[in-house]
Formats: structure tokens, sequence, C-alpha cells
């Protein structure tokens, strides 16, 4: 289903859920809220985490390289915990304003940048675990590693899954 475009979705929602737009509406937003729930206890740990890393008496011997990597992991982490959480606000201001079509565009617009600064969030949180355990080299090919497994789970996966789909229910 394309969220963006849902009346190309109309026809097969009536046929196959005898549901109406509202329906399915309220259907993807509980679904979408369910997806939020998920991610957003761990993208708020992993925020926390990091926010007391710079107190940690270790944190003085990080190469500036490294610092950085901190400062952009910081920032990402904290874009994903504002964009996985930014549905439940606009939620409460768009609340009984009959606005449910541009509410769950929206939320779900946040929620694929959230995923994306997440996946790199936690890329950063593995590359500076793995330069300060096992050297800067390590550190290297486990980010690059860690960034290539979620391009590959996120997003080619599921283009995969989706080609699979259409080529054996072409329509």
């Amino acid at each position: 289903m394309n969220v963006d475009h849902p009346e190309r979705d109309d026809a097969w929602n009536r046929d196959a859920r005898d549901e109406t737009e509202t329906e399915r509406l309220d259907r993807n937003w509980i679904s979408l809220l369910q997806e939020l729930r998920v991610v957003q206890t761990g993208v708020q740990l992993l925020t926390g985490f990091l926010l007391i890393l710079p107190f940690q008496d270790r944190f003085a011997d990080l190469s500036d390289v490294m610092q950085g990597v901190y400062l952009a992991t910081v920032l990402f982490s904290m874009g994903a915990t504002i964009l996985l959480i930014a549905p439940v606000g606009m939620h409460r201001v768009l609340f009984r304003q009959h606005r449910l079509l541009e509410l769950v565009s929206t939320a779900h617009r946040c929620a694929l940048a959230g995923l994306v600064l997440l996946g790199l969030a936690l890329t950063g949180v593995a590359t500076l675990i793995f330069d300060v355990v096992a050297g800067g080299i390590a550190g290297a090919l486990v980010g690059v590693a860690t960034a290539a497994l979620f391009v590959f789970a996120w997003l080619v996966f599921p283009k995969l899954v989706q080609r699979s789909q259409l080529e054996r229910h072409p329509t």
C-alpha cells in the first residue's frame, strides 16, 4: 500500500477487506502506532546511553575522528527519537479535527525518516564500540558492515519481497 496515494488501494480494500477509507486509515494508524512502540523505547534508551558517554573517564581518549563520529551519532539518535515520537504530538494537535489522512501520511514519513536516522545512529554506536575495544580498523569495518546490513534489511530486502510479490500477482 502507498500511504501517499491511498486511492490506489481503495478498490482492493473494498473488495478484500470490505473496508471504507476511514476504516483503512484507522487500521493504518493503529498499525503505525504498534510499529512505533517497538522502536521508541530502544531509541530512547540508546539516546540516553549516548548522552552519558562524555562523562566517562575514557571518553577523553577518543580520537578527534571518533569524537566526531560520537557527535554525529548523538545527533542521529536525537533526530530519530524526535521523529519517532512526533506522530504522538501530531495526533494531539490534530485530535478531533478529522485530519486522519494527513496524520497517517505525515506520521508514515516521520517513521521512515526516524528509522533511517536510527540506522545511522546504530551504525555510529557499532563503529565507536569496536574502535574503542578492537581498534580503528575493526571500528571502520564494523561500521561499514552495519550500514550495509541496515541498507539490505530495511531497503533492499523489502524491495525484493515487493518485486517477488508483483511477479507472482501482477495487477
